[in-house]
């Protein structure tokens, strides 16, 4: 029999008894232990009890079924304040015409697109954050994600999270969407974002996304709130308000690693693990990396 040339890679390094074992593993579900009944909360409570790591979450159901997708790099911006002692959020609600969670309250975000890899920045990664990153992207990849969470706040609210840029202004132009910010001498801050989770799109979605979601302070943006084609009524929001607001699935547990992490900051001079929202074996699990 001759092996195709993974297998023979395989049998290569690790010989036919490793192949053999790699064979019987694959062929088991790779579920990670204590996952357990699903939710139907908006957060991170099933009941009263709260989800943990390896316990199966919550997911958005859909009408019909599409075909396999691949899912596509992207990334999310929260911004949050204190009103007193209230957080609020920066949410709006997607258009109707979205394929994607039409009519639907999320947070400012979207697909990465090729150029904001390349797209000059002001200041680099937090060095916690960027290694939570690298964890499933490269180094490029991971400024893509960045960038682009700015990008795409930038385009539904109006709002810039940039500082100013060494040299000022770059002579290259990037694209009408970032008018009124890399020609104001202004560039993505990237050490203002902190990197709270990750959610990979089931399977069966019209649009399937490799989602990061990155977390930043109010203060640290400028600009005046305005409406988009893509998002309206774009506002701050009380965080146990926006939990009543139509939500999809992923933006209500999101909601509660907010509010977890609104009232236990963590401490950013040390390395800590972010909850991770996959499917596995037709399972939708919340797991930690």
């Amino acid at each position: 029999m001759r092996l195709c040339g993974r297998a023979e890679a395989i049998v290569g390094r690790f010989g036919t008894a490793g192949y053999l074992s790699y064979l019987r593993q694959m062929s088991k579900p790779t579920i990670p232990a204590g996952a357990v009944v699903r939710g139907t909360d908006k957060g991170y409570v099933h009941g009263d009890i709260p989800l943990t790591p390896g316990q199966e979450r919550p997911v958005e159901t859909v009408e019909e079924t599409y075909p396999y997708m691949r899912p596509r790099d992207a990334a999310t911006l929260i911004l949050v304040r204190m009103k007193g002692d209230v957080p609020e959020v920066l949410m709006g609600c997607r258009a109707a015409k979205s394929a994607f969670m039409p009519n639907r309250y999320v947070f400012p975000g979207g697909r990465v697109d090729k150029p904001d890899a390349h797209v000059p920045v002001a200041t680099p990664f937090d060095p916690h954050v960027k290694e939570r990153l690298l964890h499933a992207a490269s180094e490029q990849r991971a400024k893509a994600l960045g960038v682009a969470a700015i990008r795409e706040t930038f385009e539904e609210s109006g709002l810039i999270l940039g500082k100013p840029l060494a040299g000022g202004a770059p002579k290259k132009d990037y694209g009408e969407h970032w008018k009124g910010f890399l020609d104001q001498g202004l560039a993505p801050a990237l050490d203002s974002l902190d990197l709270i989770a990750r959610a990979v799109t089931p399977p069966g979605r019209p649009r399937r996304f490799n989602a990061r979601f990155f977390m930043a302070r109010a203060e640290d943006a400028s600009g005046e709130i305005r409406h988009s084609s893509e998002m309206g009524d774009i506002r701050w929001v009380q965080l146990d308000e926006a939990r009543e607001l139509p939500l999809p699935t992923i933006t209500g547990l999101i909601l509660g690693e907010i509010g977890r992490l609104v009232k236990e900051p963590p401490d950013r001079t040390r390395q800590r693990k972010i909850p991770l929202f996959v499917t596995v074996h037709r399972k939708h699990l919340m797991i930690e990396e």
